[in-house]
């Protein structure tokens, strides 16, 4: 019996988080952008139409408003790839020099491979932006996934998967809220400006999750592997303890010397003194 039982708890404790990650998050994502993907390909009339009626509808009901449009502009330029993109780096520079490398690696490569999804499937859907009368904005590419939409996700999921720790229960509230609002921000503003159809937004978002789920599910294997305790990463984030701490993300500290006798403190004892 006791086989049996230690094979179960191993398997939980190296593949728990994993799993969980993995088989609630990730796969429902990603089958969900990829069946968006097959839809939008095949241009399915009920979607096409969709896309076309928010379209238009944000559209109408933009173009009368400068100072909308002003604020639009702003949004999508400060919300878009590249400045996603310095962000996080500028995160795992920090992360560097507090001596959290792993979590430095991780965000970078999460960020990077949002980079290499994002091209390979506009690339791959080739779906075309769309042509509104008198245009508010314009981009170049292909429209599906929306790059800002994933980049900006990926970028507030990642800031926000390392600043969970450093704050408490309100700060991680407050630290959610702001990030959902940016990325729908970002999203809403590519959509109005008429540069991407709704469910390229949509798809970059469940893109977006699938990979971020994917990625901190691969972070919680590796530290399950050296030792450290299962995190949960929506409220403690993807690496809990401080770089310096014993059983931080740097391994235990390297034993003190022992002192030698001759540094020992003489007890009362050995003084000739009772207390």
């Amino acid at each position: 019996m006791s086989g049996p039982a230690s094979l179960r708890r191993a398997v939980h404790e190296r593949f728990g988080a994993r799993l969980g990650l993995t088989l609630f998050v990730a796969v429902p994502a990603a089958a969900l952008a990829g069946l968006l993907a097959v839809v939008v390909e095949s241009a399915w009339n009920p979607f096409r139409e969709l896309d076309q009626h928010v379209a238009s509808y944000l559209h109408d009901h933009t173009s009368g408003h400068p100072l909308a449009i002003k604020i639009l502009l702003r949004v999508s330029d400060y919300g878009g790839p590249t400045p996603a993109r310095v962000l996080v780096a500028v995160v795992a520079v920090v992360l560097w020099v507090r001596g959290a490398r792993r979590l430095a690696l991780w965000a970078v490569a999460t960020m990077a491979a949002g980079a290499v999804l994002d091209t390979g499937l506009k690339t791959l859907v080739d779906r075309a932006r769309p042509h509104l009368p008198n245009p508010l904005a314009h981009a170049p590419g292909a429209s599906f996934p929306s790059g800002h939409a994933m980049a900006s996700a990926l970028a507030c999921g990642i800031v926000v998967l390392v600043v969970l720790p450093l704050v408490g229960r309100v700060g991680k509230a407050v630290a959610w809220t702001i990030a959902a609002v940016v990325v729908f921000a970002v999203g809403y503003s590519r959509v109005a400006l008429g540069v991407h159809w709704v469910t390229d937004v949509v798809g970059a978002w469940l893109l977006a999750l699938a990979l971020l789920a994917a990625s901190v599910s691969a972070f919680q294997t590796w530290r399950v592997e050296h030792g450290l305790r299962r995190a949960r990463p929506a409220s403690e984030g993807v690496e809990p303890e401080e770089p310096n701490e014993p059983n931080g993300p740097n391994g235990p500290h390297e034993p003190e010397e022992p002192v030698s006798a001759e540094q020992q403190p003489l007890s009362a004892e050995h003084d000739g003194r009772r207390l």
